[in-house]
């Protein structure tokens, strides 16, 4: 199977060109690619596909083998992919995900894409689509008790279910512990992706994300999308600007259009290598 490797602030995934492949078994193949010392490394798999109404389509894996809905550093590697790679000549496109169409504007230097603006969509902050168990219709600074200690978390989704937690110390935090006993708490049906977050200015804000399905990362784009709609919403930063979210593999800038109630997001992309791997052992 013939791959490339791409990254966005960290995020890596190994990117496949399904107009020119076939993947069989994409979770069993996500899984075995994913591995760091028997596979390629990465946080997951992406199949990027020929679609009808797009220019094309991304489906996503987890290194678990779990599929994703929406990966909003992945989206932009796969933006970058299909303009790098020839399967588009344009520099506004279309990307049809397990979350709808998502549309994407790419900066070009020398040829190659460098930066891409995502029309992340609306966020979703009524309970039962996240999905949330709540008696109320939004969950917003709310109480849950987890692994015996009480947090207060907003959740919002951006085609992933986010818990987001504001704390002064997210540096010490023992997030192999407390993320999947977030992950896997009743409230989140479909589990969830919990962003921990320190506010550094009305501009600036830090995290740290456990993604279900994957563990910490070094970034994650919808989740970066979600924390900043949190902080709006929490009167933490300031509404009318793009806010910056510091991640550990790098920065996004998210703004968040209240007057059409939509998502941006802007970030680099970047291709690491591209290989052939052999999944014959897989019946690939």
């Amino acid at each position: 199977m013939k791959f490339t490797k791409m990254q966005g602030i960290g995020n890596d995934y190994v990117y496949v060109n399904c107009f020119e492949e076939t993947v069989k078994d994409p979770s069993a193949v996500a899984k075995f690619v994913s591995d760091r010392h028997f596979g390629i490394g990465s946080d997951g798999l992406i199949l990027i596909k020929p679609s009808e109404i797009a220019d094309c389509e991304m489906d996503m894996y987890n290194l678990d083998g779990s599929q994703g809905a929406m990966c909003g550093n992945g989206i932009r590697c796969v933006a970058k992919y299909a303009y790098d790679y020839g399967i588009v000549d344009k520099t506004s496109i279309s990307v049809a995900t397990k979350s709808g169409i998502k549309y994407l504007d790419l900066t070009v230097e020398n040829g190659k894409v460098s930066l891409v603006k995502v029309n992340m969509g609306s966020p979703i902050l009524h309970a039962k689509q996240i999905p949330v168990v709540a008696e109320t219709e939004q969950v917003i600074d709310a109480p849950i008790e987890v692994d015996g200690e009480t947090y207060c978390i907003t959740a919002v989704s951006m085609g992933n279910p986010h818990a987001i937690v504001f704390m002064d110390d997210i540096e010490n935090l023992e997030i192999e512990k407390i993320g999947p006993a977030f992950e896997n708490h009743m409230f989140f049906p479909d589990r969830v992706n919990t962003e921990f977050v320190k506010i550094i200015d009305e501009h600036t804000v830090q995290m740290r994300v456990w993604e279900r399905g994957s563990g910490e990362t070094q970034a994650c784009g919808t989740g970066a999308c979600a924390v900043a709609v949190a902080s709006i919403l929490n009167g933490r930063v300031d509404g009318d600007s793009p806010v910056t979210v510091k991640l550990l593999g790098g920065d996004l800038q998210i703004f968040w259009s209240r007057q059409d109630n939509l998502v941006y997001m802007t970030g680099p992309a970047a291709t690491v290598f591209d290989g052939e791997i052999d999944l014959s052992f897989l019946g690939e």
